[in-house]
Parts: C-alpha cells; structure tokens; sequence
C-alpha cells in the first residue's frame, strides 16, 4: 500500500532583488519589492513513492531540494505543478523545541509542545513519564526552561516529538541532538517507531545515519532525481558526485615531488569509496619526482566533516628509509582492519623530507564513507586479540577479538 506518492511535482520560487540603489523611502522599496524577478526551481519533475512502514533516506548536497521536500509533504507549502498524494496522519519533526516558551516549567512547555504539534491532552498525559525519563531530565523538569542548558532543552524537545504516534514521520536533521550516548538512543527510538510499522522519511547529511536507519533512499541535485536505490548504493553514487576536484585544493609544494593523485580500494581489491569499520583499506597514492629524493615521508591524515583530525598513518616510521626515484611512482598504504568509526571523511595527503620540510601537500583531495562493520562502542575501533592465561580457562593461546 502506497503512503506518500509525488507526481510530477515542481516547487518554483520567485526571487526579487533589493534595489541597489541608495535611495530611501517606502516607493522605492515597493517597486523593488513588487518589481520583475527571477524564477528559482527548487524541486523540477520529482516522482517517488513511499509504501506503508517504510523507512525512505532523500541525501543531497545543500540546496539540492531536499527540505522543500519536507516542506511540502507537511504542508508549510504548496507546490507549482503536480500532484502530491498522503494517505495517513502525517506529522513534521523539522526543528526540535520550537515553540517552547522560556517562562513555563518543562511540565507545562511539554503540554504547551505537545499540543502543537498534534497530540491530544489526554494522550500526553499518558506519556508524560515516558517523555520525562527519555528525555533524562526528572530532577529539573518543574523549573522554567529558561534556565536549561542546550543539551537539556533539545534532549525535551526530541523526546516530546520523538513519542508523536501518526502514520508517517518526516524528520529533518533532527538526530545531531543532546551528546552521544542520548544519539545513539534517538537512533534506538527512530528504529523502534520503523518496526512498530510507521511509515518514515529522513533527511541527512550523516549517510551512517541514514545506512542504518533506511532500506532505500533517494539522491536529489539540484531540485531533480539523480538517483534511487539501496542506500549503499546511493551514498556511492553521492559520494562520486561530491568528491572534490584536486585542481581546487590548496596545495604547497616545494617543487621537487609532486602528488598526482589518490585512489582507495576495498578488500576485493576494487576501486571505492566505501568502507566498514574494522574491515581492510588500501590507499594508492601517485606521485612524480622531479629528482631524487631520499629519505622521504607521506602522510595521510583523515578529517571528518567538522575538520577534526581524527588519525593519521605515516610511511617510514616502522621501515627502511624511502627513496624517491626521479620520474612516476606510487607508494600504498596497507590497513587490515579501519579503526574509523562510521562517518563521512575528507584526506590530506602530504609528501615531505625526514625533517618535515614539505615537498608537496594535497588537502582535501579525496572523501569517503565508512559505514557499519564490527559492532564497537565508543570513538575508534582498535584491532586487537584476547588471550586466556588464567587456569580453568579452555580457550586456544590466541583468538580475534569477537570470536568464540
């Protein structure tokens, strides 16, 4: 059964520009304000359908429609053309707490909230408990909000909506709530409300996210379908479509290496940009010396999208020397087992002397995805053996982690 269906659905906006001149004065704003403008798209042809209890991923860069989408499913907006069919009760998670007022208790702001955004007084009574304790703000909840913290003020909002129980759910980037242990409880909460049949649509820039939250998803560009599928099969494809062009790096170089490019492959051996915590990786790096260099050093560093430096691995540190002979060459890098959590990461590459003086540097110059592979708590993954050495113990001398 068919929950949510676009037909040929457009979204355009008209854009009027102030006038540029400094002239003040009402007139002047109402002929700039109700002057010619210019049409903006910013959803063209859109066609998919979301059956009943499933969980539909839209992933785009910025601007690519995503949340006009949202938009016009939860009825902030209407569209141009097509048509827009909904066969249930329809609730928006878009922005966690709004509509909280600073003055009122936590008590009456999950009453004022709840009310809001569509549930029965007699329904939030019933869940008030349950809202309290997920939202783990019991000893606080009688104090105006006003004096919550960030954390406490958004970890209530998410728990008010979090316990809405319509047919479908549209959340927009609504996960990145409160700190990591409360996260990864909002994920159990979303996982809950997907197996309890409610039919689900997420939008996010965090493809873990939406690999684990989601059976298919739908890749928007610029206002059009690019692409729908198997959620890894679409975050390929995004990552493909997003990965940075190396003539637009910043670069440093000192003239005498210079790096060509930077490839990774899988454990098949195949060129990738996906990957599976605690799974192998093999980076390929090309480069061209212009003389001899000898010894010589590169580094790989990886980013994650808030520019944290999250690891890096540097040649030479556990073997002979390298010596870079003039002309091409290529240097790999061997990983057994990817200790990245998942996530979206960027790479520098740098090419330099044993005292650190830089021969050429790539920043930025390639993104991949690490999705879920072995199942670890915590911020990194770090390959490792157990070995029973206690009497009573029948093990052999030596397994890998998580093998019986």
């Amino acid at each position: 059964m068919i929950d949510l269906r676009f037909d040929h659905v457009s979204k355009r906006y008209r854009i009027r520009q102030e006038d540029a001149t400094h002239h003040s004065g009402w007139l002047n704003k109402m002929r700039s304000r109700l002057g010619p403008g210019k049409d903006f798209w910013a959803l063209r042809d859109v066609n998919f359908e979301v059956t009943r209890g499933e969980t539909l991923g839209i992933i785009g860069h910025n601007g690519s429609g995503k949340s006009t989408i949202l938009k016009l499913l939860a009825n902030i907006t209407t569209p141009t053309k097509g048509e827009i069919t909904v066969c249930g009760r329809i609730a928006a998670l878009l922005e966690v707490a709004s509509g909280f007022h600073p003055e009122l208790t936590g008590r009456e702001n999950i009453f004022l909230h709840g009310s809001i955004i569509g549930m029965r007084r007699r329904e939030i009574h019933a869940k008030l408990n349950r809202i309290i304790d997920f939202a783990e703000i019991r000893p606080f909840i009688d104090l105006p909000v006003k004096r919550y913290s960030s954390g406490m003020f958004v970890r209530l909002g998410f728990s008010i909506a979090a316990h809405l129980e319509p047919e479908i759910l549209l959340l927009d980037e609504v996960l990145a709530v409160g700190d990591m242990t409360f996260q990864r409880k909002c994920v159990d909460r979303i996982l809950e409300l997907s197996r309890s049949g409610m039919t689900i649509i997420f939008i996010s820039h965090d493809l873990a996210a939406v690999e684990r939250l989601c059976e298919r998803a739908i890749l928007l560009e610029r206002g059009q379908v690019a692409g729908e599928g198997p959620v890894s099969a679409l975050t390929a494809q995004y990552l493909t479509r997003v990965q940075p062009s190396t003539e637009e790096q910043p670069t440093h170089s000192a003239g005498d290496v210079k790096i060509a490019s930077t490839q990774f492959f899988d454990e098949s051996g195949r060129a990738s940009l996906q990957f599976r915590t605690g799974y192998p990786l093999r980076a390929r790096i090309d480069y061209e010396a212009l003389k001899e260099v000898s010894p010589a050093v590169f580094r790989l560093q990886f980013f994650g999208l808030d520019d944290h430096l999250h690891c890096e691995f540097v040649s030479g540190l556990d073997s002979m020397p390298l010596t870079l002979a003039p002309g091409p060459g290529a240097i790999e890098f061997l990983c057994d087992e990817i200790a990245l959590q998942p996530g979206i990461y960027h790479m520098d590459v740098t090419a330099e002397r044993a005292d650190g003086s830089a021969l050429d540097e790539k920043r930025r110059c390639a993104l991949i995805h690490v999705g879920q592979g072995k199942q670890v708590h915590g911020t990194f993954y770090a390959p490792h053996t157990w070995r029973a050495v206690a009497t009573g113990v029948r093990s052999s001398d030596e397994q890998p982690a998580g093998l019986r």
